[in-house]
């Protein structure tokens, strides 16, 4: 099986092929450029490199959030038109499952975290055996504080990925946290394609038009209106 996997949820871009499980390609940019700019050169790139088509790829995934409002949209809507041109299934995993794929080889507590502004972290807590993945909690926005009271009462090594990586390390009060390489903490579409493979094999998969977004939270401009609205009663 063929799979081409996308995350654009946060600054970072990325890209990969795969094929039964077997990294073929990685195309990973982290130059702040817009992700409607670079996603499909980027996937025109490692296609062609292997003298594929579109119509040879047989499942399509993509992180569905939450992360940045518009990156998650604009990966959702390139996955979903290439599924849609070729008519095939797509798998929409949690960008923070997908971050956590990335460090299943450690034993203990991996919490993925993504800057979600006003102190506060997108967020989800799993144990790892070294191979697989145990979700301890569902995905949460929630304050930097809480997360570091909730992972302190696992009494367990812990390592941290994503964007909130440097943020949490410097406010954490009470939890160790292992060090972890700049490179694993970036949001990587293998891990995308590894989550998305075992939902795939248990039978969680959509067509594009069922594919969706998970936020965990309104967009900035949906609170401030809100805002507005309650100042105004």
């Amino acid at each position: 099986m063929k799979i081409l996997s996308v995350d654009s949820s946060a600054t970072v871009a990325s890209v990969a092929l795969c094929e039964n499980g077997r990294l073929l390609a990685e195309y990973t940019l982290n130059n702040k450029n817009t992700h409607s700019e670079t996603l499909l050169p980027m996937i025109e790139s490692l296609i062609s490199f292997f003298s594929m088509e579109v119509g040879d790829v047989d499942l399509f995934a993509v992180s569905t959030g939450p992360g940045s409002f518009t990156g998650v949209r604009i990966g959702t809507a390139t996955v979903k038109g290439l599924a849609f041109a070729s008519d095939k299934p797509c798998v929409g995993v949690s960008t923070l499952e997908a971050i956590a794929y990335n460090l299943r080889f450690h034993k203990g507590i991996v919490c993925p975290v993504m800057n979600a502004r006003r102190s506060q972290v997108y967020t989800a807590i799993f144990r790892s055996d070294g191979e697989k993945l145990e979700r301890l909690t569902e995905d949460l926005a929630i304050s930097i504080s809480e997360l570091d009271g909730m992972l302190a009462e696992y009494d367990e090594e812990t390592v941290l990925a994503g964007d909130g990586y440097d943020i949490c390390v410097g406010v954490f009060e009470k939890t160790t946290v292992r060090p972890v390489p700049e490179r694993l903490r970036h949001q990587s579409a293998f891990s995308v394609a590894e989550a998305a493979l075992a939902a795939y094999e248990s039978g969680r998969y959509c067509s594009d038009a069922e594919l969706g977004v998970e936020y965990l939270r309104p967009s900035q401009a949906e609170r401030e209106r809100a805002e507005r609205e309650a100042a105004n009663k």
